[in-house]
């Protein structure tokens, strides 16, 4: 008589089988948990508007104080000040509850992953935030030269009103296209460890590469600054060329566990 627990056991997590009513429950119980998550996020964001909403401002205040027109951040309905405060509760709410939701998402994930995608995707999670993070914080610094220099075009006079949900929409959208910006360069090192993309091919188009670069921080900065322009388009250019390091050495091991397979290297990625 064949015993069915150590049966189970015997059998690797990721060839194991779900039943559909499995899946159902384990992905509302995940859904459940990534949501309480999001609320407790949303929940802390909201108690820290005011210093976001204060820091977001600046820009408008230097120009206020330099200008003889009316220049301020306007809410243009009753409830705009409290849908704003909304707004930036759940877009901020998405990032602080990220570790949550993000585990929940990879644990329901996870039982259908071989050791070794566990290992590579935990390691392409582990690059992907920080420079996330770092992109936005980059952001950061830009926007403010970005929105000064819209301003300079407004005629002599006239009043700068700033829609208060289009103001922190353009703030958010520039900070987020930057954090993605500075995330593509690990995209590239999955689609070699996919072996659609080998190093040699990324390294090739370097030249289209840095023209991309740089025209997305000349279109990203003011372009009187320069100096932000080109920190921000040499950020990405290296990220790029890590990229392709990293991406020639994983093809390097690639060839070399081939060799040792005795399998045709120059059919390898």
């Amino acid at each position: 008589m064949v015993d069915r627990h150590a049966a189970k056991e015997d059998v690797p997590r990721h060839e194991r089988r779900m039943s559909l009513g499995a899946h159902l429950l384990e992905f509302r119980k995940r859904l459940v948990r990534a949501a309480a998550g999001l609320l407790l996020g949303m929940i802390v964001a909201f108690i820290v508007t005011d210093p976001i909403i204060a820091f977001i401002s600046e820009p408008i205040n230097r120009m206020a104080e330099g200008s003889d027109s009316l220049t301020a951040l306007t809410f243009t309905s009753v409830t705009s000040p409290f849908d704003l405060r909304m707004r930036m509760a759940f877009s901020i709410g998405i990032f602080l509850s990220a570790p949550i939701w993000m585990w929940q998402i990879w644990a329901f994930v996870m039982p259908g992953l071989t050791r070794k995608e566990i290992k590579y995707t935990l390691v392409f999670m582990a690059a992907a935030l920080p420079l996330f993070f770092a992109g936005c914080y980059v952001g950061t610094l830009i926007v403010p030269h970005v929105i000064e220099l819209m301003a300079s075009f407004t005629p002599d006079g006239s009043p700068l009103l700033y829609s208060a949900k289009e103001y922190y929409d353009f703030v958010f959208k520039m900070m987020l296209v930057i954090g993605v910006a500075f995330v593509l360069p690990v995209f590239l090192v999955v689609l070699n460890f996919a072996g659609v993309m080998s190093g040699k091919a990324i390294l090739k188009g370097w030249r289209i590469a840095v023209l991309i670069a740089m025209t997305f921080a000349a279109l990203a900065t003011p372009a009187a600054d320069v100096v932000s322009m080109l920190l921000l388009g040499g950020m990405l250019i290296v990220l790029y060329f890590a990229a392709a390091g990293v991406s020639l050495l994983l093809d390097k091991r690639k060839r070399k566990r081939a060799i040792a397979a005795g399998l045709d290297p120059d059919l390898v990625a």
